[in-house]
């Protein structure tokens, strides 16, 4: 919605893995017109949309949003940060 008010490009997410032992973290990246967003945190492979959303916050503070958290999701679903 944000993207649409202020005439920019919709967001693209790129999810990001990392191989930990004998399991593999996921993160996401998402990109608004030229500039890159990454979550603050890594997550389970059953939590890769907790991972968007984190990424997304952090894109919205950016530019001057402030959307509700879920901080019992994220830390149910983070690996580590």
């Amino acid at each position: 919605d944000h993207c649409n008010a202020a005439q920019i490009e919709q967001p693209r997410w790129q999810d990001v893995s990392d191989r930990r032992g004998g399991r593999t973290a996921w993160s996401s990246v998402v990109v608004v017109g030229e500039k890159q967003f990454p979550a603050r945190y890594w997550y389970d492979g059953n939590y890769v949309e907790q991972a968007r959303e984190d990424a997304a916050e952090c894109a919205l503070q950016f530019y001057g949003q402030t959307p509700a958290t879920t901080n019992y999701q994220r830390a149910y679903g983070q690996v580590s940060s």
